[in-house]
């Protein structure tokens, strides 16, 4: 995640987040999980029907609030 942050790659950022939120949430923590995934899902402003945002969005319903 960090390499795709200093590279200014936002869709690997989020498909890097989208995972690392998925393993917390096995781990039983949804609160890091949605930590981790909320503030980068936030960054898109359009694009939501793309598969990538639509499974992060998913994913964040499922982690709840």
């Amino acid at each position: 995640m960090r390499l795709a942050q200093a590279m200014g790659a936002k869709a690997f950022e989020l498909r890097a987040a989208t995972a690392l939120a998925r393993l917390l949430q096995t781990r039983c923590d949804p609160v890091a999980a949605r930590g981790v995934l909320a503030p980068v899902y936030a960054w898109f402003t359009e694009g939501h029907d793309l598969s990538d945002l639509k499974d992060a969005r998913a994913l964040l319903d499922q982690l709840g609030e």
